[in-house]
């Protein structure tokens, strides 16, 4: 008899309960992402400055500490919904320089 693929092999997966009675949303335009061989760090924070001034200090307000397995799953979510917002929504351009919209120029 042949071997079922390893896909019919897995239990289905259920749901984790989650508790989010102390949750805290928190708003950041900047991280930073730094790591031990064991771990990965990610820094959050608020950028104030705009484009073209001289930079200030970000104040960072959270550090989220994950071992690489979960960073590999926060990674491949992220691209996840990162996909489907630009299949629902066109490109995200990262490039700040290629988003600004100059002005043409009169002859």
């Amino acid at each position: 008899m042949a071997d079922a693929p390893k896909e019919a092999q897995r239990p289905a997966q259920e749901p984790v309960p989650v508790d989010e009675s102390h949750i805290a949303a928190t708003y950041a335009n900047f991280c930073r992402v730094t790591g031990t061989p064991e771990e990965l760090i990610v820094d959050f924070g608020l950028n104030k400055q705009v484009v073209g001034n001289s930079p200030d200090t970000i104040g960072l307000t959270q550090r989220i500490i994950v071992n690489f397995f979960t960073a590999k799953r926060l990674a491949a979510a992220l691209m996840m919904a990162v996909q489907r917002h630009e299949q629902a929504f066109g490109v995200l351009e990262t490039d700040v320089q290629k988003r600004v919209i100059t002005p043409p120029t009169k002859a």
